[in-house]
């Protein structure tokens, strides 16, 4: 009998079929994608997601992006991707509203439809809602953004007439639920927020990487710009977006008022206020700015963008030996793989 069929036992028939297939999976790989479209959104709705690492600062810039646009006169409304659900903290001063997730769990429960009013609520203009997510360990996040969209839809999301759809999604979690609105076209244009700081800029590289990745499988996804939050003026982020080939949509600064107004939940982005005028250009950056296809950096184009000292970038990979593993003289032991011939 025969156990394992070595790899070079392989039927010759079928050598040319995978030959073939390799051939026409070469050929596409090396077909060039369709230019990203440059012109501004056509569709009367501009559903806008913004991406960044956690902790960064995309709530406190939605929550003001939102609140300035809703007083520009702009219909606005805001949905909060994240499982953490403070985008809708902030712009409520505090108060958290009831996910879609809990408020569907309930209501299904209970044999009851879910209704507008129980999921979205306004605030000056600004209308709200958060998608929500599981307890820890009891779920994946990621599909639980899945099962909110599926309730927007239900909900007949692609009928309502807001100007401005704002998603505030996780970047640093990688799961397909996250790149939800890249991978199934379901917004325009995605803005990237990071800071002078090579973990947000290693968040905000992979998101450009996950459009081009999406625009080589037909997608149409662009990257419109980068809003950098706490700047201290180092210039690492801005250093990215140029070589990203994506432009600066604002730069907020590290300020000490800002970041005490922002844990106070406080909205700082009010028109004739201290911090309205750069909140006021952002709302018009974002409105404006035309997706592009990003030009993601490798780990070492991340690296270079910082000093050698503050990376490690002189450091030096030493391969371990298996006397470094077993902590003595390793001993060579012959594979255990057993190779029946044919008796």
């Amino acid at each position: 009998m025969t156990a394992v069929l070595r790899a070079t036992e392989t039927a010759p028939a079928a050598k040319p079929a995978v030959e073939a297939l390799r051939d026409r999976l070469r050929a596409e790989a090396e077909v060039e994608p369709d230019p990203v479209h440059t012109e501004p959104a056509t569709k009367k709705t501009q559903i806008i997601a913004i991406y960044g690492k956690g902790g960064i600062g995309k709530s406190f810039t939605l929550a003001n992006l939102s609140y300035m646009m809703a007083q520009q006169g702009k219909k606005v409304l805001l949905i909060g991707c994240d499982p953490k659900s403070d985008t809708t903290s902030l712009l409520f001063g505090g108060k958290a509203c009831p996910t879609i997730i809990e408020t569907s769990t309930r209501k299904k429960l209970a044999g009851e439809q879910v209704e507008i009013g129980d999921v979205c609520f306004k605030r000056d203009g600004v209308f709200a809602m958060e998608l929500g997510g599981p307890e820890v360990g009891r779920g994946c996040g990621g599909r639980g953004i899945i099962h909110g969209f599926e309730t927007l839809e239900k909900l007949g999301f692609h009928d309502w007439g807001f100007d401005f759809v704002l998603l505030d999604f996780l970047g640093d979690v990688v799961c397909g639920g996250f790149g939800l609105p890249i991978a199934r076209d379901m917004c325009q244009k995605v803005i990237v927020v990071g800071s002078n700081d090579l973990q947000s800029l290693y968040v905000a590289n992979n998101v450009c990487s996950a459009v081009e990745y999406f625009r080589k499988l037909g997608g149409n996804v662009g990257v419109a710009g980068m809003v950098i939050n706490k700047d201290d003026g180092t210039g690492e982020a801005a250093a990215f977006a140029e070589a990203a080939g994506i432009p600066v949509l604002a730069s907020i600064p590290a300020n000490e008022d800002i970041r005490r107004k922002s844990a106070n939940y406080e909205i700082v982005a009010r028109p004739g206020a201290q911090w309205g005028p750069m909140f006021e250009e952002l709302a018009r950056n974002v409105a404006d700015a035309p997706p592009r296809r990003p030009s993601p950096l490798s780990q070492d184009g991340l690296l270079g963008l910082f000093k050698g000292e503050s990376v490690g970038r002189n450091v030096v990979l030493e391969p371990a030996t298996m006397e470094d593993m077993c902590g003595s003289t390793a001993v060579s032991k012959p594979s255990l793989e057993v190779i029946y011939d044919n008796v």
